[in-house]
């Protein structure tokens, strides 16, 4: 079978680097989209991104739809024909409106109904017919900002300079944005010229000759190979961040590799200043030995050839040299300072409208710190270190350090906080209060900074919800999701046994919305969907998760490990008649209207007397383990009451007509179902192994 390849190129300005990878996976899904949507095979499917381009490349593409045969559906036979069986005027206008006469149809039975059908040849068209609409593909790809430029209406992530589209040989016809295809692309901007496309395979290669790499990963392993023989010739050893990576394949068309310097005075300046000045503000990868020590050079990545390369590195150590300058400046500035001077200056920062500065969020942050503390009983010592971490915390926002590479907040508190004399437990907390960063990032490990950690979190959380700040849908504004799982994690981490819900409640009365009922019904249901998701990850069934997130949130990992056990025993078949004992207990529990105590001597069969003394035996040791946090040992401790519950559904009817009879089994049942939904409850549970 004869098939063709096919080339669409869409020539840009510059690209930002950071939507390229998004841009370039789209892309090739739309185009998958597309050609099933027009119906035409294909062999394979190449993408190609740079700076300055987005392109896909249709290999073996089908040269004609195939033809189709459909069926239509018409009135039924009531409808299409007459007392005669001559076909009506609804049947004559069915056949003309497919392009039939009443000699194509044909009757059909659908749900016992006899309908009139006519099939319809549908010949295919052709591929060059259809490839003008791939324009729409183009036209739909969705970017997080774009731009309007000149006289044109369309919005798109920048402007459109060129657009190649072929057939084999031939121009495709489209136009957009005044911009009309043809088959003239443009190599390096610097470096190469126009180029005549004469069939799509050879897109790349021609790309290449002209100093553009145009397969992204290609450029990617180009920078690490560049890498690699830097660190084999100079025994050096160059931690390669993937975002950083990420990035710098994408500003460049044609990756070349160099080495530059900068003078080791620079290096009496923390790590991170220097390693943040070369990744954030360069786009440089650091050096450093083998045992972790930075040394006094960089890597850097050129757009172009290694012609001149070592002017090239004389020109970035001298913009690097005057960025160190600045940061040597700042630092020293910095320690003419003093804390108490820059918490007074927290004053004038707001941290949001409704809720105050930072030096507001500041003395929040003390006050939620001490309710943790209180819940956790912490000793004094570490009382004292998280109080005082917690006054300072945020001292280091208005140094000039942190005014210029905000993304050092808390690095340099941390500095700035032993350079000040504090306690080193209070420094490494003031570092700590940031973690986790981003998701899975790394959490804090000392107490101190996990305390304060929590706490500014619950304060942005709670203080946003409580000024009607709440996330929804996509809109997340202050990452309220990412602290609150931030602040499970912690919790998790550290094996705490901390009730969550209380202490939102607590927090809560700190804001003007103190017992805010809706406020906080709505504090409880964000968090337990934060919970849920992490349980999510790690591939929980759903209604295990709903069945264990009935209690309040007190010890995070044990609610996980409830949830594994419940989902293992789902899939398990000697569970079956446990399950459905406390399944009813729990459904016929919630009939009570109230629950009294249970009054033995309104039993009136031994079965009542032997599940309630049954009950008694094991409800110390099931709460016990409970206490524990045993999971499994505190489901399998409910065992001796599986055969009394059936025992006692067998021979008793617990809706009595005696109304004092059945609402003492009603609360004998109920007292029971209170403490299994301790554990969970069971009845939300979709159990497998009860439908097989």
């Amino acid at each position: 079978m004869k098939t063709t390849n096919v080339l669409f190129e869409i020539g840009l300005e510059e690209m930002p680097a950071r939507f390229m990878d998004n841009t370039e996976k789209e892309l090739k899904e739309k185009t998958i989209n597309w050609l099933e949507e027009v119906r035409l095979s294909y062999q394979k499917i190449n993408t190609y991104i740079t700076p300055r381009r987005f392109a896909v490349l249709i290999e073996g593409l089908q040269l004609k739809q195939e033809d189709q045969v459909e069926e239509a559906k018409g009135p039924a036979e009531k409808i299409a024909k007459d007392e005669n069986g001559g076909w009506t005027k609804a049947a004559i206008g069915f056949s003309k409106g497919q392009g039939k006469t009443v000699e194509d149809l044909y009757m059909k039975s659908v749900k016992g109904t006899n309908y009139v059908f006519v099939k319809k040849f549908i010949e295919g068209k052709s591929t060059v017919e259809l490839l003008p609409q791939f324009k729409e593909v183009i036209l739909n790809l969705h970017f997080p900002k774009s731009m309007r430029w000149a006289n044109e209406s369309i919005r798109y992530i920048r402007p459109i300079k060129w657009i190649v589209a072929l057939q084999d040989h031939e121009v495709i016809p489209l136009s957009i944005a005044g911009v009309k295809s043809s088959n003239i692309t443009y190599g390096h901007r610097f470096l190469g010229g126009k180029i005549t496309i004469d069939q799509p395979l050879q897109y790349e290669q021609l790309l290449e000759r002209e100093y553009v790499i145009a397969v992204a990963h290609k450029r990617e392993q180009l920078i690490l190979e560049g890498i690699k023989r830097l660190e084999e010739q100079n025994n050096w050893q160059i931690p390669v961040d993937q975002d950083l990576l990420t990035e710098v394949k994408n500003l460049v068309e044609f990756p070349t590799v160099f080495s530059g310097k900068f003078h080791e005075s620079f290096l009496h300046l923390p790590k991170e200043v220097l390693i943040t000045t070369m990744k954030e503000h360069q786009r440089y990868f650091p050096v450093q030995s083998t045992e972790g020590e930075l040394y006094p050079y960089f890597i850097g990545v050129r757009n172009g050839t290694a012609e001149h390369i070592d002017t090239v590195a004389r020109g970035n150590e001298k913009v690097l040299r005057a960025r160190l300058q600045d940061a040597q400046f700042f630092y020293e500035e910095d320690q003419k300072q003093s804390i108490e001077r820059n918490i007074d200056k927290l004053t004038r920062m707001v941290f949001q409208e409704k809720l105050g500065t930072i030096a507001d969020k500041s003395k929040r942050i003390v006050n939620i710190s001490e309710i943790i503390v209180d819940h956790l009983g912490l000793s004094e010592k570490d009382r004292t270190l998280v109080k005082r971490a917690a006054e300072i915390c945020k001292f280091d926002l208005v140094t000039n350090m942190v005014t210029e590479f905000t993304e050092l907040q808390g690095i340099m508190g941390r500095n700035y906080a032993y350079i000040f004399g504090e306690d080193p437990a209070v420094a490494q907390a003031i570092e700590e209060q940031y973690m986790p960063r981003h998701a899975n990032a790394a959490l804090p490990e000392s107490i101190v900074g996990t305390v304060v950690s929590i706490a500014d979190k619950l304060d942005t959380i709670v203080g946003c919800f409580s000024v009607g700040l709440i996330p929804s849908g996509s809109q997340d504004p202050y990452a309220l999701r990412r602290q609150a799982l931030g602040v499970i994690q912690m919790i998790a981490h550290q094996g705490w046994s901390l009730n969550l819900d209380r202490l939102v409640k607590e927090v809560q009365a700190l804001y003007s919305t103190k017992g805010d009922n809706k406020v906080l019904s709505q504090l409880e249901s964000f968090f337990k969907q934060r919970v849920a998701y992490i349980m999510k990850e790690d591939n929980i069934e759903a209604d295990v998760i709903d069945a264990v997130l009935i209690n309040e949130l007190v010890n995070i990992s044990f609610v996980k490990r409830k949830a594994l056990v419940l989902s293992e025993k789902r899939n398990d078949p000697t569970f079956k008649a446990k399950q459905e004992a406390y399944v009813r207990v729990i459904n016929l529990a919630n009939k009570a209207e109230k629950i009294d105590s249970v009054r033995p001597e309104l039993f009136e069969n031994e079965q009542e007397k032997q599940l309630f003394g049954t009950y008694q035996s094991i409800q110390s040791a099931y709460l016990e383990l409970l206490q524990q946090q045993k999971a499994q040992e505190a489901l399998t401790a409910l065992d001796p009451l599986v055969q009394p519950i059936h025992q006692f559904f067998d021979h008793t009817m617990v809706m009595a007509d005696n109304e004092m009879v059945r609402a003492n089994r009603l609360s004998l049942l109920s007292v029971i179902a209170k403490d299994i939904k301790k554990f969970a409850d069971l009845t939300l549970i979709q159990w497998k192994q009860v439908q097989g």
